[in-house]
């Protein structure tokens, strides 16, 4: 990056200060050089919640059972015969 004299002013000490520099660099008027404190570290905690969709299939099996139970019931039938018989003892004229 080229030096843009525009960009840059003048600090207290005769030090120069421009884009991206800050307060580095900046003492008061008198004193040495300025004291750097220690960083402090700042730490966020973020919670992302997503959700996973699942597939879980089922498959149903179903099994008829017939169950037959057999029941006899008796049918009855009927016959007759009509039987004849002929006693014939002789004539009339055998008395």
């Amino acid at each position: 990056m080229l030096f843009d004299k525009n960009n840059y002013r003048q600090g207290w000490g005769g030090m120069a200060y421009g884009p991206g520099m800050g307060n580095v660099g900046m003492a008061a008027p008198g004193m040495g050089c300025p004291i750097v404190e220690p960083t402090i570290t700042k730490c966020v905690q973020r919670q992302f919640c997503h959700q996973v969709p699942h597939v879980c299939p089922v498959h149903t099996h179903v099994v008829n059972r017939h169950v037959f139970d057999h029941t006899y019931t008796p049918q009855y039938s009927c016959s007759e015969e009509n039987q004849i018989i002929n006693n014939d003892n002789g004539s009339c004229c055998g008395f």
